[in-house]
């Protein structure tokens, strides 16, 4: 018999799960681009930083994030770009939880029933 890969539909899942865990992660205090990838990676979502860096620059561009430049402690480092939710961030963000909450509450009905 031929073993299932389903490492795609895993990835597939995660790719769609990110958007809403990076709002997650920043929701109530900016956040420098590793720290965000740190958190994911510590949640066992395994991510690149070439998927993360144009996601966030999208979600810029939809006016759900922004940034500021914060100079480094030491003068050894170059200013960090730190993101943080607009107004329109905290709206779509409430929509995901709500969303989200829709689709498990699904998903256990499922499993319960089935």
């Amino acid at each position: 018999m031929e073993k299932i890969n389903n490492d795609n539909a895993k990835s597939q899942m995660r790719k769609g799960m990110l958007e809403y865990c990076i709002l997650l992660i920043i929701k109530d205090k900016p956040a420098y681009a590793p720290d965000i990838i740190r958190a994911l990676k510590e949640a066992k979502l395994i991510v690149v930083e070439g998927t993360i860096y144009p996601l966030l620059m999208r979600l810029k561009n939809l006016k759900m994030l922004s940034y500021q430049w914060v100079e480094v402690e030491s003068a050894q480092g170059p200013p960090r770009k730190y993101y943080q939710l607009t107004e329109i961030g905290h709206q779509f963000l409430a929509e995901l939880e709500t969303a989200w909450e829709e689709i498990n509450q699904a998903i256990n009905t499922l499993k319960s029933t089935y």
